[in-house]
């Protein structure tokens, strides 16, 4: 039985995080009720209603083509970060070599470093590369950006995975990549799962790096956002703005609701 004390500092608890995520997430809900202001600028609460900045955006050709931009960079990224970064987490979990603790410190560096620097590095050797303006030198770097997370989502996983099911799928006669397929990637799939959700939202939201490889002919979201916002004030912006909210949180919520679909 609970005790008051314990009951009270639940209650406590469940109020501080509720606080704070007000105080997260407020700023950003502000975008949504602006988007759909009628007025030529920003205004909190808008004076009069319409969806005509929804309309601006879904028929311009400008920030539809950076919309596309963004889901086909954000997939394509999220998908190689995903590979490469469950298999660096194997690798990393499974081999024993000198300075592993350092290299797995290593791959952290892209969410550690600011993000200038690591603009600046993959601006100066992609310029060398002629893969600046291309979707593959977009990929590639969204892919560095994205896969220190799946590492750690992969690794965490591998931290409670139990290594004697495989070893009960090798007795029973399962090849190593039968036993790879069928029993280590479904048991790892919540990690995984959650990995290229988080490279994908990470591709979707970067505008540092997008600004130093970013050519008229490709563009993402966040950039065609930034290059409006210093150009005019255009609140079509909010409605971007919107987009990307309403996007980021549905991919966040994918792995919770596939996990409520299946119990």
């Amino acid at each position: 039985m609970t005790s008051p004390a314990a009951r009270r500092l639940g209650v406590g608890l469940r109020a501080w995080v509720v606080g704070v995520a007000i105080l997260l997430l407020a700023p950003t809900l502000v975008v949504i009720p602006m988007s759909l202001g009628a007025g030529e600028s920003f205004a909190f609460p808008p004076k009069h209603w319409s969806t005509h900045w929804y309309h601006e955006f879904f028929t311009s050709s400008q920030w539809m083509a950076s919309l596309r931009s963004s889901i086909e960079i954000g997939t394509l990224a999220a998908a190689l970060a995903t590979i490469l970064g469950v298999v660096a987490a194997l690798g990393l979990d499974r081999a024993r070599f000198p300075g592993r603790s350092a290299l797995q410190s290593a791959m952290m560096a892209p969410i550690i470093v600011p993000g200038i620097v690591v603009a600046v590095a993959i601006y100066g050797v992609f310029l060398r590369w002629h893969l600046n303006g291309t979707v593959t030198g977009f990929v590639l770097a969204h892919t560095v950006l994205g896969m220190p997370f799946v590492i750690a989502l992969a690794s965490t996983s591998l931290a409670g995975y139990d290594r004697t099911v495989e070893l009960a799928a090798a007795s029973l006669g399962a090849s190593p990549l039968t036993t790879v397929r069928r029993i280590t990637i479904p048991l790892l799939a919540p990690g995984i799962l959650s990995g290229f959700v988080f490279a994908f939202a990470t591709s979707l939201d970067e505008v540092v790096v997008a600004l130093f490889l970013q050519t008229p002919d490709v563009r993402t979201l966040p950039v065609q956002m930034y290059i409006a916002v210093t150009a005019e004030l255009d609140p079509t912006i909010a409605a971007a703005s919107t987009m990307i909210v309403l996007v980021t949180t549905l991919v966040l919520l994918a792995p919770i609701l596939g996990r409520r679909t299946r119990t």
